[in-house]
């Protein structure tokens, strides 16, 4: 039963987060924000929704910060897995698009996050601000600088023009988001304590029970919105979306931090949560050599690479 409640709650989150994208699709189209912005930010805030009610509700309400670690980086080399998949089966289309080179450059500050990490579970950084671990504020700084970068965007990638049918104004658009939003929010506090339910039958730690069950649910908004993007050859948003989202999950573990008063969030006790955390570091870099390199067999190779990556951790 307890498996069916799962399924269920992780297909509501994917609906609920797929009406979302379509208001922020709408949003995209009625106002004259940027494609990178669009997808860099407001998409990738969007679809990172399942992510941080997880990841608070597991450490303010079942006081387990394994499962949100486990959950956000698994999150994120699960999203860079599914780039890299999509890339080497659309890359005919792919092979043939000019990415914004904000993408290179958020994607270089996602790879400081994860060094900010490693440095805090060397002991290097692992030290407080006012009950606020240093990393945490490190990383906050970095997602400053990707609003930059992504924000001053001026919309020079040429990407196919969708002629806007709808007849809902911005305000009519921004009310259904918001009622979504709030679903989102339900069903991604409850599929957090289903997922310890399933790590104690399992006998899973929780690093593990966070990177698979809730990293992989709360990661599907991304899977079919970016699939989504890829079958209308937007490749530009549908990259910004996966950057995007690796690098505001980040900033879900500094928010963790903050509210988990008195407690650090960087839980290491879990061995698979190191891996993934080394893994993850890894992948970051191969999706770079992608988005940096026009060579076919270097961008394909390097996306086998990030797959081999995520392919290692569950095996390791």
């Amino acid at each position: 039963m307890i498996y069916i409640e799962y399924i269920l709650l992780a297909l509501g989150v994917v609906y609920l987060s797929g009406k979302a994208s379509k208001y922020v699709d709408l949003l995209d189209k009625k106002t004259t924000l940027s494609g990178a912005f669009i997808g860099g930010v407001m998409l990738s805030a969007v679809t990172s929704l399942p992510e941080v009610f997880t990841s608070v509700s597991s450490t303010l309400l079942l006081d387990k910060p394994g499962l949100c670690i486990g959950n956000i980086l698994g999150s994120n080399l699960f999203n860079i897995a599914v780039l890299a998949t999509l890339i080497i089966v659309f890359y005919k289309g792919f092979s043939t698009c000019k990415i914004s080179k904000g993408h290179l450059k958020v994607s270089l500050l996602v790879a400081l996050m994860y060094g900010a990490m490693l440095l805090n579970y060397l002991d290097i950084l692992n030290f407080d601000i006012f009950t606020i671990s240093i990393t945490s504020i490190i990383i906050v700084i970095i997602y400053g600088f990707a609003i930059k970068y992504l924000s001053s965007e001026n919309g020079e990638v040429s990407e196919e023009e969708v002629e806007d049918t709808s007849d809902l104004t911005v305000k009519q658009v921004l009310i259904r988001f918001a009622a979504v939003s709030v679903g989102i929010i339900a069903l991604s506090i409850l599929i957090t304590f289903v997922t310890d339910k399933i790590s104690i039958e399992l006998n899973l730690g929780a690093g593990l029970a966070g990177a698979i069950f809730l990293g992989i649910a709360t990661s599907l908004p991304e899977l079919s919105s970016t699939y989504a993007l890829f079958k209308i050859k937007n490749y530009n948003i549908a990259i910004g979306n996966i950057i995007g989202s690796n690098i505001f999950n980040f900033t879900i573990l500094s928010l963790a931090d903050m509210v988990y008063v008195g407690q650090g969030i960087y839980d290491y006790s879990d061995p698979k949560t190191v891996n993934l955390l080394v893994f993850g570091t890894l992948a970051t870099f191969f999706s770079m050599i992608v988005l940096e390199n026009k060579n076919k067999l270097v961008r394909i190779g390097s996306s086998c690479m990030v797959l081999v990556c995520y392919a290692l951790f569950l095996i390791v």
